[in-house]
């Protein structure tokens, strides 16, 4: 499985620049929403960035390297390894 696993790296770092790019969009969105109810600073700007960035960036990218575990066969290779191992207790 060397080359799904290939693929499957592929496919990841494809959805992790996906994700970089959505989540400079939602900072952006976020930064003229805050604009509509007056002037933004130095302060909220900044942390606005980070907090959105981020916490785009660590949900989405959870939920990818979830799906690359189970396209690269590392899932499949812990349950395999589980049935093996109950097996020989029984």
């Amino acid at each position: 499985m060397p080359g799904g696993r290939a693929a499957a790296l592929k496919e990841f770092k494809r959805m992790i620049g996906w994700i970089a790019v959505i989540g400079v969009l939602m900072v952006a969105g976020a930064l003229w929403y805050l604009s509509l109810f007056g002037p933004l600073n130095v302060t909220m700007v900044v942390a606005t960035t980070l907090g959105v960035f981020f916490s785009t960036l660590l949900g989405c990218g959870l939920f990818a390297a979830a799906f690359f575990s189970d396209k690269s066969g590392h899932d499949q290779a812990s349950a395999d390894a589980t049935v093996h191992e109950n097996k020989q207790a029984d």
